[in-house]
């Protein structure tokens, strides 16, 4: 994938190259994601920002709100906007508070791509081209069948970003996949590891019986992890997790997580780039959305994703 997608990106620069009364100079495009400076899962994004910019010959700001606050990334995509760019990026972690500055910025002209969290109707109904993400609750849904054939009963689904709907979805769709009600199934873990393994702990003391653990990234999945150390259920219960991190590839390694959600983030930073400056450039773009996930990374696969873990995967 990593060599389709430089190929990709040569060929596009070369075109360019070739057509260069089509480029503008100062090309420019803004991405605005909802995540705290914290969460370092955004990295590969990031990376794949970079990556873009070089091979399109383009300017790239990526701005998010420092706390993860959805207000402050709303008044983000407003000055956004204000800035003219060739196009905007951005997520729609919540789309009640960003409904109003992702419509704005439609309405001034400015080709607008959604990534990460929302949904293609979502992205649809706030105008924008098109949407580039994972399928958030038949991620979910796809985890709680695979929980299902392991005999799953109850679980936790330990939510560190509950604040957004499309978390809610993934634990949903687990559920939904086991045929139980999510209720208290699932917890507000809050981001700070301390808090979220004192959590996870006291729900697994309260619930005896829980047989399954989803957590939704890192940022809740490491704390877990070391909760599951602590009371001795390491290796002894069903344990899924979305994205990848070095501690979530080492708890795969050691038959402690079943397996990790891959919605391949590289592609969400990487291609509305190149999209919004074939755009700018030559007005072409895909009529529809593309689904970057789910994938799954298991003790099969988990070598070959590891060492690209941060920067591609």
């Amino acid at each position: 994938m990593r060599k389709l997608l430089l190929a990709l990106g040569l060929a596009f620069a070369a075109a360019a190259g070739a057509a260069g009364t089509a480029q503008a100079e100062g090309e420019r495009f803004v991405f605005v994601s909802h995540a705290p400076d914290s969460d370092s899962w955004w990295n590969t994004i990031k990376n794949a920002l970079n990556v873009a910019a070089e091979q399109m010959d383009v300017t790239v700001e990526y701005r998010n709100p420092p706390t993860g606050d959805i207000a402050d990334m709303a008044r983000i995509i407003e000055q956004a906007a204000a800035s003219s760019p060739n196009g905007i990026v951005t997520s729609i972690a919540d789309i009640n508070a960003l409904e109003g500055p992702i419509s704005d910025a439609v309405a001034k002209g400015i080709p607008v791509i959604t990534v990460n969290s929302g949904t293609v109707e979502q992205s649809k109904q706030l105008g924008a081209m098109l949407h580039i993400g994972q399928p958030e609750y038949d991620a979910g849904k796809g985890a709680g069948e695979r929980a299902k054939e392991a005999g799953v009963t109850k679980f936790v689904c330990v939510n560190h970003y509950i604040t957004n709907p499309a978390s809610v979805e993934r634990c949903q769709g687990f559920a939904d996949a086991l045929g139980v009600e999510l209720g208290n199934q699932m917890i507000d873990s809050g981001i700070d590891p301390a808090e979220v393994k004192n959590k996870v702990l006291a729900h697994l003391r309260a619930n005896a019986d829980t047989n399954g653990i989803l957590t939704l990234g890192p940022n809740s999945a490491e704390p877990t992890l070391a909760a599951l150390q602590e009371n001795g259920m390491a290796g002894e219960v069903f344990f899924a997790t979305f994205d990848l991190s070095q501690g979530i590839s080492e708890g795969i390694k050691a038959d402690v997580i079943d397996f990790a959600i891959d919605q391949q983030p590289y592609l969400q930073g990487y291609l509305p780039i190149v999209l919004l400056t074939n755009y700018a450039r030559y007005g072409v773009i895909p009529p529809n959305s593309i689904n970057s996930g789910p994938g799954y990374i298991t003790k099969d696969n988990i070598e070959q994703v590891e060492a690209l873990a941060g920067e591609y995967r």
